[in-house]
C-alpha cells in the first residue's frame, strides 16, 4: 500500500474511533434515578399538581428529564389498585416513591417497601394514619407534608353558619373508599353545633348524581364535601349540581369556587405538591426521610364566589367578605 493510501486509511480509522467516541461515553454514563409518582387521579385531571411538583424538584436541582426520571401510576379513582401500583415500582428499584394528595396510596407504599424512601402529602394526621412515628422524628423510610384538610372540618362548618346562618340539616359527601372521608364525617359530627348530618357514600359520577337528589327529598339545607381526589376532579358536576339544587355547598379547596362552587377553606395544596417535590429531591440527594420532620403547610385560603353567592340568593356578610384571600366576581 502506498504511504498516501495508508494515510488515507489511518484517518478514515480515526474518524470512525472519534464518532464512536461519544457513543461509548453516553453507554457508560449511570441511569437517571426514577422517581416514580402514585396519585388518585388521571393524568389530564392533575397538570398543575404535577407541575407544582416539578417545580419543587427544580428547587432542589432535579429536572426531569436532564438529572431526573419522572414516572407515573395514575390510579383513576380506584383506590383499590394503590397496592399493585406501589408493587410495581418496588420491583422496578425506582429511586423515590412519591403519594402526594392520598393517605391510602402512601399507606399502600408503605407496606410495600421498608427500603425505598417515600415522599407523602396528606390532609388527615400522618401519626395517626400510621404513616410516621412522629411528625418531627418520622422514622423509618417516609415523610412528607401535611397539609391540614381533615383538621380544617370544623372551620368549614363555622363558614357555612355564616353563610347560611338558618341550616338546620347539612349533608356531608364522604367517599367510602377513602379513610380520610370518615376522618372528614367524625369531624363534622363534632363540629355540628346542634344541625343534622346526613351522611351520603358516594363512589362515582352517578351515586352523585343520585346523592343530590336524595338530600332535596330530605330537605338538606347546605352540604360539606369531603377533601379527597375522588371529589376534587368531580368538582365541576358537584358546582353544577349544587346550583341546580339551589345547596350551598362549602368546598377542601380553591378549585372547587374557581368552577363555581359557592365557597372554599382550605390549604394552598398546589404549594403542598411543592414542597413535597423539595423534599424528593432532598431525598435523592442522601438525605434519609428518618431524618427530615414531617413539614406542615401554613398558607391557609378562603375563596368565595360571589356570583354562585348572589344566585343562590345568600348575601355574603362583610366580615366574611373582609377575610376572604379571593372573591370571585
Amino acid at each position: 500500500m502506498s504511504a498516501k493510501l495508508k494515510r488515507r486509511a489511518f484517518i478514515t480509522l480515526l474518524g470512525g474511533a472519534a464518532a464512536a467516541w461519544p457513543l461509548a461515553a453516553r453507554a457508560q454514563q449511570p441511569a437517571l434515578p426514577v422517581v416514580g409518582f402514585i396519585d388518585a387521579g388521571s393524568a389530564a385531571e392533575r397538570t398543575a399538581q404535577v407541575a407544582a411538583f416539578r417545580k419543587g424538584l427544580a428547587e432542589g436541582g432535579y429536572h426531569v428529564d436532564q438529572n431526573v426520571a419522572l414516572e407515573f401510576h395514575w390510579a383513576e379513582g380506584q383506590y383499590g389498585r394503590f397496592p399493585e401500583l406501589a408493587a410495581d415500582f418496588v420491583r422496578r428499584k425506582v429511586s423515590v416513591i412519591v403519594t402526594p394528595g392520598s393517605a391510602t396510596a402512601a399507606l399502600a407504599a408503605k407496606a410495600a417497601t421498608s427500603t425505598i424512601p417515600i415522599v407523602f402529602a396528606v390532609g388527615g394526621d400522618p401519626v395517626k394514619q400510621g404513616l410516621v412515628a412522629s411528625l418531627n422524628r418520622p422514622g423509618g423510610n417516609v415523610t412528607g407534608v401535611n397539609f391540614f384538610t381533615a383538621e380544617l372540618v370544623a372551620k368549614r362548618m363555622q363558614l357555612l353558619h355564616e353563610l347560611v346562618p338558618a341550616a338546620k340539616r347539612v349533608a356531608v359527601l364522604v367517599n367510602p373508599t377513602d379513610p380520610e372521608g370518615y376522618a372528614t364525617l367524625h369531624d363534622a359530627e363534632a363540629a355540628a353545633g346542634g344541625r343534622q348530618i346526613l351522611v351520603r357514600e358516594v363512589a362515582s359520577g352517578r351515586d352523585i348524581d343520585a346523592a343530590f337528589a336524595s338530600m332535596t327529598r330530605e330537605n338538606a339545607d347546605a352540604v360539606l364535601v369531603a377533601p379527597g381526589t375522588f371529589f376534587n376532579t368531580r368538582r365541576v358536576q358537584l358546582a353544577i349540581l349544587a346550583a341546580r339544587h339551589a345547596l350551598p355547598a362549602t368546598y377542601p379547596v380553591r378549585a372547587y369556587p374557581e368552577a363555581g362552587g359557592l365557597a372554599s377553606y382550605g390549604t394552598d395544596i398546589l404549594d403542598a405538591f411543592r414542597q413535597a417535590g423539595a423534599y424528593t429531591a432532598r431525598v435523592l440527594k442522601g438525605t434519609k426521610p428518618a431524618d427530615l420532620p414531617v413539614l406542615q403547610s401554613i398558607k391557609f385560603e378562603l375563596v368565595i364566589n360571589l356570583n354562585t353567592a348572589r344566585a343562590l340568593g345568600i348575601e355574603v356578610p362583610a366580615t366574611v367578605l373582609a377575610r376572604a384571600d379571593e372573591v370571585i366576581e
